[in-house]
């Protein structure tokens, strides 16, 4: 590993423990968003712009280096700003910091894994450079993959980023409502686990696999 990734995965391990030794993840929880919530507001109120640009930034650093709480700053965004503006701040903000944890994960690991599995991974290799966008829409739909194990692992693939950004970006969109909207009712949320319902996710899969599955009817269609 060169010095430049060295460099990185030094300032990236010492980002992650900064956060848990200062107790990041004890102001990221349910409780206590809604404690600081009118105090939030307050401020969005009066300073709205630092409040819309400090809210992103948090999102895309806790997004980029994978740490826990995306899904309350999701509920915070619904929150604070509001359905609308909630989804379009949350939607550009989580794309951005998924893109870095990305190329993070392709600048520090995918030479040292090709060199020592590519052999073993060609043949993902090749399935990701033909359907890969399609793999990933389904990934992005289905709430059962942790979201930030996708970051990482595509970042280890032959995955474009464009291809990345753009299908995170409208895959993530249909989740990203659903919890902003939940953001929106926070004083009446008890936990988490109420917000995606067995039919909501179920509806998630089948919307997420229905790309996959029209690609490959219309391949296997018998052509004049």
């Amino acid at each position: 590993m060169n010095s430049s990734r060295i460099v990185l995965l030094v300032a990236m391990i010492s980002a992650i423990v900064g956060f848990f030794y200062f107790g990041g993840a004890s102001h990221l929880t349910l409780a206590a968003l809604k404690a600081q919530q009118s105090s939030i507001t307050d401020f969005y109120n009066t300073h709205p712009m630092q409040a819309l640009a400090g809210y992103a930034l948090i999102y895309i650093v806790v997004t980029a280096l994978s740490l826990p709480g995306a899904t309350i700053l999701t509920l915070a965004g619904g929150a604070i700003f509001g359905l609308f503006w909630g989804t379009v701040i949350v939607s550009f903000a989580s794309t951005i910091g998924a893109s870095l944890a990305f190329l993070s994960a392709r600048f520090l690991f995918r030479d040292t894994v090709q060199a020592k599995f590519g052999e073993q991974l060609k043949a993902i290799n090749e399935g990701i450079e033909k359907e890969g966008e399609y793999y990933l829409f389904t990934l992005r739909l289905v709430p059962l993959f942790p979201f930030f194990m996708i970051n990482l692992l595509m970042g280890l693939t032959t995955l474009k980023i464009r291809t990345f950004y753009g299908v995170s970006q409208v895959g993530m969109l249909a989740g990203t409502l659903v919890y902003v909207n939940a953001g929106t009712q926070l004083g009446k949320l008890e936990s988490l686990s109420g917000i995606l319902s067995p039919i909501l996710v179920g509806s998630f899969v089948l919307l997420g696999l229905f790309p996959l599955i029209a690609k490959k009817i219309v391949e296997n269609f018998p052509h004049e």
